[in-house]
């Protein structure tokens, strides 16, 4: 589980830039929306530091060194890039690699969940799954966020959610594709490609439907 946060001086270059020294105030709505946006952040920040340090104790205890596949080292880089991308978009990383129990199988064995990236966009909190390939060829990187995994990241948010007691707060899904054309002796580099899908799904598909709501279809 990694921990991303931005520096109190970016930070406060962005609140300041919000402010003409010579000029009209902002409104005074606006400059407590961004206060409250950002002790928002920092407390979620906090709380998800204090949590990593339990599971990378746990973790430690079970897990040793072991050699990465190449498939995760493509998915390492992919997520690196979409992390970039995010930041430039104006993202606000609280996490990434978040692993979280969301229930149990049938032979009764705890099943765990990652979310790839924990973010925030304004006051919205984004999971963001992030799907890398080396070509498009076949299908496109988001094509493989299907019903199934979708499903999974949504248990995974909302255990997330209760976690940190932001059940009420604002949230989204996103995706972010990647696409990382492997680089052969002799052929010129393809650069990567990253494109990013807001509200990529809701938790409505997933709602329970009563009897009566069928009925109408």
């Amino acid at each position: 589980m990694h921990l991303n946060r931005e520096t109190d001086d970016e930070v406060n270059g962005v609140d300041a830039s919000s402010a003409e020294p010579h000029g009209p105030s902002p409104p005074r709505t606006r400059l407590l929306d961004l206060l409250h946006n950002f002790l928002n952040v920092s407390q979620h920040w906090r709380r998800v530091k204090t949590l990593r340090r339990t599971f990378d104790d746990e973790q430690s205890e079970t897990t040793g060194a072991r050699p990465t596949a190449p498939h995760l080292v493509l998915g390492q880089r992919g997520e690196r890039l979409a992390a970039e991308r995010l930041r430039r978009e104006g993202y606000r990383l609280v996490a990434s690699n978040f692993k979280l129990n969301v229930g149990r199988n049938l032979r009764g064995a705890i099943v765990q969940a990652e979310i790839d990236i924990v973010a925030y966009e304004g006051a919205t909190l984004c999971f963001v799954e992030v799907k890398t390939r080396a070509s498009d060829w076949f299908a496109a990187p988001e094509a493989n966020v299907d019903l199934r995994k979708q499903r999974q990241i949504t248990r995974a948010a909302r255990a997330y959610r209760r976690l940190l007691g932001i059940s009420g707060a604002p949230y989204r899904y996103d995706v972010a594709s990647v696409i990382l054309p492997p680089t052969g002796e002799g052929a010129a580099a393809s650069p990567p490609r990253v494109e990013l899908f807001r509200n990529f799904w809701t938790d409505e598909k997933f709602r329970k439907r009563r009897w009566h709501d069928a009925t109408t279809d």
